[in-house]
């Protein structure tokens, strides 16, 4: 039995979705995330990227090291922060993250951006804009000139990351998620599934899922 792996990596938290591999489909078999702490926090960042990564390693990888695992899709990181420290720790990460990958799995993970991974997993979402920011809808003839584009159906302040969990949720009604004390959901959701979007996305860009 092979399998995907899909991880949506950031410095926080890694989200994780582990598919079964049925030839033309993939079936949830694990969606979940890692959150690493580490105690004492080192005064270096570089080490507690490190020491994020082995715990990432001790606590996820080396678990499912020896179950077939054919195939791992890692999300890109987006890099459009303003603050350029930032962006250049989350390539740090993603690299350290890569090369766990590779050297505990055996594997050479594929690379899909957040945009392609959500465009094939849920084409439905590719529509032609018919609004402006402002509200007030484009002319006919705007509208005629244009392509359809991500969330295009959906208002421009649409919280994308919802609006993924709303898909992926109707996909698995059997996924159990976690809320905080005010009865909204976590953060943690939402990474998780961007990683299932990742696997779903990857393996439909590739043409390997219908």
């Amino acid at each position: 039995m092979s399998r995907i792996l899909g991880l949506d990596v950031s410095t926080k938290t890694i989200g994780i979705a582990l598919f079964e591999d049925q030839g033309e489909k993939g079936k949830l078999q694990l969606l979940t995330h890692i959150t690493p702490k580490v105690k004492p926090k080192p005064t270096n960042n570089i080490e507690t990227l490190i020491k994020k990564v082995q715990i990432f390693e001790n606590d996820f990888l080396e678990k499912y090291s020896d179950i077939e695992i054919d195939r791992v899709f890692i999300e890109e990181p987006l890099l459009r922060s303003n603050n350029v420290n930032t962006v250049a720790t989350l390539l740090r990460f993603n690299g350290m993250i890569c090369r766990s990958v590779y050297e505990v799995l055996n594997i050479v993970p594929e690379f899909v951006s957040s945009y392609d991974a959500r465009k094939f997993a849920f084409p439905e979402l590719m529509q032609i804009r018919l609004f402006k920011k402002s509200g007030d809808r484009y002319s006919e003839k705007e509208i005629q000139k244009k392509n359809p584009v991500l969330f295009g159906g959906l208002p421009y302040d649409i919280d994308k990351k919802v609006v993924i969990h709303q898909k992926v949720s109707e996909l698995e009604p059997q996924v159990i998620w976690m809320y905080d004390k005010h009865n909204k959901l976590t953060k943690e959701n939402y990474d998780m599934t961007d990683a299932y979007a990742c696997v779903l996305g990857g393996m439909r860009k590739c043409g390997d899922w219908s």
